[in-house]
């Protein structure tokens, strides 16, 4: 999986990686040319940033997370880290998540913006059950869409302060959002006006950024 590698400075390596993962129908550069990191830099933020291009085709063959892992997460830890977050937009919110759910101990945060959080199916399921924690109260691990519900449902609450979810309240999957939603802080989620686009993710990236938990460059 390719990897964009943007460091803070020339020599030396900041204390934070911020690692985003763009949707099915964005690239990469997309985070560059809708001003994601520079509104991250000017804002004097000590971190990092790697954009990977974990495009659907990963998640279509089954190797998303497989190719995450050791594309992503191993060579950060090599490169000696010492907090890393996960910044992902639709599909790339379902990476963070399923990423997060297989190695927690490795990631300090989530920022899921717009998520795709599984198929309708999978979805009306939860609903059906009452929620995440009653769906995970049986077996759902016939793929990674009813098992992130399955985990999210039974996850410590260390794990689920991980997670942040800020969204438009016209995307497209806001009720699977808002079921999803239901396990978290109610600081830890954000709807703005919009939809499953460009100006609602720039809106929701502009309020994460004033009150992000990052380490700030020294003045």
């Amino acid at each position: 999986m390719p990897v964009v590698r943007l460091p803070l400075a020339r020599d030396g390596r900041a204390p934070l990686l911020v690692v985003m993962l763009p949707g099915v129908y964005t690239l990469p550069a997309d985070f560059v040319d809708e001003g994601f990191v520079d509104a991250l830099r000017s804002r004097g933020f000590a971190a990092d940033v790697w954009i990977a291009d974990s495009h659907w085709g990963y998640a279509d063959n089954g190797t998303l997370f497989e190719r995450l892992r050791d594309d992503v997460l191993a060579p950060a830890q090599r490169a000696g880290y010492s907090r890393l977050w996960l910044v992902g937009i639709s599909l790339g919110g379902f990476a963070s998540l399923g990423l997060l759910r297989q190695q927690p101990q490795a990631i300090d945060g989530v920022l899921a913006i717009a998520p795709y959080v599984g198929r309708p199916a999978v979805v009306q399921q939860v609903a059906a059950a009452g929620g995440a924690q009653a769906y995970a109260r049986s077996t759902h691990d016939a793929d990674a869409d009813s098992a992130l519900w399955s985990w999210f449902g039974q996850a410590p609450d260390a794990v689920r302060d991980k997670v942040h979810l800020y969204t438009g309240s016209d995307d497209r999957f806001i009720a699977a959002q808002r079921l999803f939603a239901q396990r978290l802080a109610p600081d830890h989620v954000l709807e703005v006006a919009g939809d499953h686009d460009w100006p609602a993710w720039r809106e929701l990236w502009t309020r994460w950024l004033e009150r992000a938990p990052w380490p700030r460059r020294a003045a």
